[in-house]
């Protein structure tokens, strides 16, 4: 039994059962679980219990961190439940994402391996594909944004683009200068993708923007204009005023208390 808890604390295991540890053909460790009683049954997107509908694939494994220099899985069921709303689907487990071949642990890890060091290094370090490194962090954002919402209490924001690989190819992105966050992005730099934020925003927490900072192209102003308060459009600010900068650094540069805007005349 205590040998069970320190291999469910060393993987991450949480509301799951130990059964047996192994060595696999290549080397590999193996830790067979099972799903607590709690937890069984449950539909694998929206967790709620359902109905059993069949055993599914059989045994699945699924990658959890390395043990030193050696590779460790976790293994168990996966069975599938009738969900009302999702339809048939792999039941949810304790320890892993819906649809990943990772546990949390894992995951976790890489995501915080690419906030600071480059892709091909994480996929070097962690030992997976280039490509595996995009598809965990679009699955861990994905679950980070259902979880928060980047837009509650925006106050002063600036709107910029900002160009990625060749071809002019651009990223609208908005930031929160009282807290230096970015908190909304997308691909291109047109009308349209100013009102898919300001759509995204909605029309009360619209009301509540007291002040943007933007360099005053058509494409952004003019839908700013429209359904913003008057007075939230600052105008064309300083170069880098809309730059990332560090939380709890005071003010981005342009917009300390007093600062004129270049498009008020008292500024000119």
């Amino acid at each position: 039994m205590r040998d069970a808890r320190v291999w469910a604390r060393l993987l991450g295991l949480q509301q799951a059962v130990v059964q047996d540890v192994y060595c696999g053909n290549e080397g590999e460790v193996v830790v067979a679980v099972r799903v607590g009683w709690s937890e069984r049954d449950r539909c694998g997107v929206c967790r709620r219990r359902s109905p059993g509908f069949d055993l599914g694939g059989g045994r699945r494994r699924w990658r959890a961190l390395d043990l030193g220099a050696t590779f460790a899985f976790v293994e168990a069921d996966a069975p599938r439940v009738s969900c009302r709303r999702h339809g048939v689907v792999v039941c949810a487990v304790p320890w892993a994402r819906h649809r990943a071949r990772f546990t949390r642990a894992f995951e976790d890890q890489v995501c915080w391996l690419a906030v600071n060091t480059s892709k091909s290094a994480v996929a070097q370090l962690m030992r997976i594909a280039w490509r595996t490194v995009g598809g965990i962090l679009q699955r861990v954002a994905a679950e980070a944004i259902r979880q928060v919402d980047l837009l509650a209490g925006l106050r002063r924001i600036g709107i910029d683009e900002i160009s990625y690989r060749t071809g002019h190819r651009y990223l609208t992105i908005v930031v929160d200068h009282d807290t230096g966050r970015l908190v909304w992005a997308a691909p291109g730099r047109d009308r349209q993708t100013v009102e898919a934020f300001l759509d995204a925003l909605g029309p009360d927490r619209c009301s509540q923007i007291e002040l943007v900072s933007c360099d005053m192209a058509s494409w952004i102003s003019t839908p700013l204009t429209e359904r913003l308060p008057g007075g939230a459009l600052r105008g064309s600010l300083p170069r880098g005023a809309v730059g990332h900068r560090r939380a709890g650094h005071g003010p981005p540069r342009g917009l300390e208390p007093g600062a004129p805007s270049r498009t008020d005349p008292a500024g000119a």
